[in-house]
C-alpha cells in the first residue's frame, strides 16, 4: 500500500460489496426470474464480465501507480485469458459431444430389452 496512513480500505469495501450484489442478482435470475431462458443467460453473462473488471481494477490493481505508472501486465492477462477459453472450449466439447462407455453394445441390456418385450408381447 502507498499510503500507510489510510486505515479503512475503501476501494476493496466497495468491490467486495459490488460482486456481492451481482452475485446476489445472477442467483435470482437463474432461480427466481420469470424471464426468458436467453435472458438469463445474457444477464449473467454481461454480470460475470462486470465482476471480471471489478475484479481486475478494485482487487488487482490494474491501474495503481504503484505498478508502473499503471502499467497493465497485458502478457499475464493474455495467457490467463487463452488458458480460461481453452478450459471451458474443452468442457463444452465433452460436455456436447459426450464420451458415453456403451459403445454402441446398448451397455448390455439387450438380454434385459428383449426380456422385457416377450413379457410384454411386442
Amino acid at each position: 500500500m502507498a499510503n500507510s496512513k489510510k486505515r479503512i480500505p475503501t476501494n476493496h469495501i466497495v468491490g467486495f460489496l459490488l460482486s456481492l450484489v451481482m452475485t446476489i442478482v445472477a442467483a435470482w435470475a437463474a432461480l427466481q426470474s420469470d424471464l426468458p431462458v436467453m435472458w438469463i443467460i445474457i444477464g449473467i453473462m454481461a454480470l460475470a464480465v462486470l465482476q471480471a473488471g471489478v475484479q481486475l481494477f478494485m482487487f488487482m490493481h490494474v491501474t495503481e501507480s504503484a505498478s508502473g505508472n499503471g502499467h497493465v501486465p497485458w502478457n499475464m492477462m493474455f495467457h490467463g485469458f487463452a488458458l480460461a477459453a481453452i478450459v471451458v472450449a474443452g468442457s463444452l466439447f465433452t460436455m456436447s459431444f459426450g464420451f458415453s462407455h456403451d459403445h454402441g453394445d446398448n451397455g448390455g441390456n439387450e438380454q434385459h430389452h428383449e426380456q422385457h418385450q416377450e413379457e410384454s408381447g411386442y
